[in-house]
């Protein structure tokens, strides 16, 4: 995994602005710690910092190629899964190659198949080419969005990066947040809607979408979507079918030339994980590290719910054993997770999912101490129906988010300014557009028709939130995490697997438990969900307390024009509890609420923010 920056301008001369995007590539440093390199010209300036892990002398970037006397740059972030496959195509199409990295892959199939490229490819990726013949710059992101890329057009420069921090990194962008900014972090928040960078004028190419760049102008199309399929396999045949995507797809994840660990709860989406990685390294006479996350005494505080029915300390442990991992629980302690709070921000450039975040921060930050490269689970109970959501008759049928339902209580927090925000109509709007977007088949039935619409909706809110958090709490530790639920071939076939063949035998997730039987032990696979977990330590809760009341007497804390001071102090007073509804998902609820808070001020302040309203 690596960083890319850049800055196209067709109308002046940059090639003496080096400075520029030397500043703006210094912000990815810890995407990319390994090596750093730049590419000059007079239209386009290129910038690249890289983390090695496959090919170190053979996948230096920028990368030039040329072919038929015509020149193609690349800057790219990710890694494709299809590398050998496409190599041997693209051999037989008379094509050679001086390295074994899958940049040149990239790189030579744009140069073969052009724009088309992105139907060839299998991966997780964020890229620019600079086609010299064509005059143009290309620009795409992988199906899912696991790998981000943001842009900004000012006048005639068009200024990319791999984080919001990069393109704020560059003279002509400024931090401004305008009023329809605040309706998105108060009606969205900590999620926002596809393409938006939340920052005036900064935007976000879109999963599943490239973007061309010419003197004519900018042209963003998307390349993917979810289609409708009649499924004509029965539950046997398509317990086997999912089995076989799944395991085909961690293989593909576990290729490096780097120490390679899995992310290990005990649930059944990272038990699949490790468990095929195990398999797979013990061929080779490896021995796979596990990881799972904890924190101090939460043996003492933790209560089930719910949500959160059992720990998953004891289930990591079994399943360390049975695969005979070398496992290791990383404990985060209360004065740690708090602190992080503002490195989390830091990593995002936006406010996160508070501890939530800065647990996953100090978790990577560990793991990143032995290992360049881990496997994790998300995306499992987005494709294939995990949430309680899925499940509940007033969940499946609320007419939005069912992760946002407390959008109407949010503006009780907001000051008498701003609650004149229109955040109901703003998340209404929002959803109501999604809604439009989803692919039916004819003959529906009415729940049938309403389940698809709720996983739409999850694949490309919640997961993306998700998957958002996950690389920015990891390439900030110069850590890449892989996904191998998010193999857009898995998906295209879980979005066609009718309901009651998903939720066979009326469990959540039904068909994934009868794929990994015999994978996995029956208890594991019969285990409940359980979500990321978060602390129970009430010794946190009165950190956050003490941060939020202490952000409150300061008279010069940004957060004060934003907020109903009564409101807050009461917030701080029961320790989050008189907001009665979770903020967002399942988790943030309590004390995450009040640490959210604080991410907004940090936020504010760190980044120093023009708020225009």
């Amino acid at each position: 995994m690596c960083g890319i920056a850049g800055w196209i301008n067709f109308s002046k001369d940059i090639s003496k602005e080096k400075e520029i995007i030397e500043g703006m590539t210094k912000t990815l440093s810890k995407r990319g710690p390994d090596d750093e390199g730049f590419f000059l010209s007079q239209n386009v300036l290129f910038g690249h910092r890289r983390l090695v892990v496959v090919d170190p002398t053979g996948g230096a970037q920028p990368m030039i190629k040329t072919v038929r006397r015509n020149k193609y740059i690349i800057v790219y972030n990710g890694e494709l899964y299809n590398t050998e496959d496409l190599r041997k195509l693209l051999l037989a199409e008379g094509y050679s190659f001086e390295s074994y990295s899958d940049t040149e892959v990239l790189l030579t199939s744009y140069i073969h198949w052009g724009i088309n490229c992105v139907k060839y490819i299998n991966g997780i990726y964020a890229f620019a080419i600079w086609d010299e013949s064509d005059n143009r710059l290309f620009m795409a992101r992988d199906p899912l969005g696991v790998k981000p890329l943001f842009y900004t057009i000012k006048g005639d420069s068009l200024i990319f990066g791999s984080e919001i921090k990069t393109l704020l990194a560059h003279p002509y962008v400024e931090p401004v947040l305008t009023r329809e900014g605040l309706t998105e972090i108060f009606a969205l928040g900590p999620a926002r809607s596809l393409g938006s960078g939340i920052f005036k004028d900064i935007y976000e190419v879109p999963p599943a979408h490239y973007l061309i760049y010419d003197k004519y102008g900018a042209k963003l199309k998307e390349y993917w979507k979810l289609k409708c399929i009649p499924h004509n396999e029965d539950e046997n045949t398509t317990a086997e079918h999912v089995r076989n995507l799944l395991t085909d797809a961690i293989k593909r994840q576990l290729v490096a030339d780097v120490p390679v660990c899995t992310f290990l709860s005990g649930g059944l989406d990272s038990s699949v994980i490790s468990a095929v990685a195990a398999f797979e390294f013990k061929k080779k006479g490896l021995t796979l590290d596990t990881y799972s996350i904890d924190y101090e005494d939460n043996d003492a505080f933790f209560e089930s719910n719910e949500f959160e029915p059992t720990s998953d300390k004891e289930w990591a442990t079994k399943m360390s054993k049975y695969i005979c991992s070398n496992h290791h629980n990383i404990i985060n302690n209360s004065v740690d997770l708090a602190n992080a709070l503002v490195d989390s921000v830091k990593a995002s450039d936006l406010p996160g999912m508070a501890d939530i975040d800065s647990s996953l921060y100090l978790f990577c930050k560990e793991i990143r101490k032995n290992a360049t490269v881990a496997l994790s689970g998300e995306c499992a109970d987005e494709i294939f129906g995990g949430y309680p959501w899925y499940r509940r008759p007033e969940d499946i049928y609320a007419d939005t988010f069912p992760w946002s339902k407390s959008v109407g209580a949010r503006k009780l927090l907001l000051s008498p300014q701003l609650k004149s925000l229109d955040i109901e109509g703003y998340l209404n709007e929002e959803y109501q557009k999604s809604i439009k977007q989803v692919p039916h088949l004819d003959g529906e039935s009415n729940l049938e028709h309403r389940m698809r619409e709720l996983f739409y909706l999850n694949m490309k809110w919640f997961m993306i939130t998700l998957l958002n958090r996950k690389d920015r709490m990891s390439m900030s530790n110069s850590l890449e995490v892989r996904v191998p639920f998010a193999d857009y071939r898995l998906v295209e076939y879980a979005f066609n697997i009718p309901s009651e063949i998903k939720f066979c035998n009326n469990r959540e997730k039904g068909i994934l438990r009868k794929a990994l039987k015999g994978i996995l032990p029956d208890d594991v696979i019969d285990r409940k969900k359980s979500p990321y977990p978060k602390t129970h330590n009430p010794k946190y809760t009165k950190i956050v307390q003490d941060w939020m009341r202490g952000i409150m007497k300061d008279k010069s804390s940004p957060i004060l024009d934003l907020v109903d001071k009564r409101a807050i102090k009461l917030l701080i007073e029961t320790g989050g509890s008189s907001f009665k509804a979770p903020w967002f998902g399942q988790l943030m609820r309590g004390p995450q609420l009040l640490a959210y808070l604080v991410q907004v001020n940090e936020w504010l302040k760190e980044y120093k923010v023009k708020i225009e309203l």
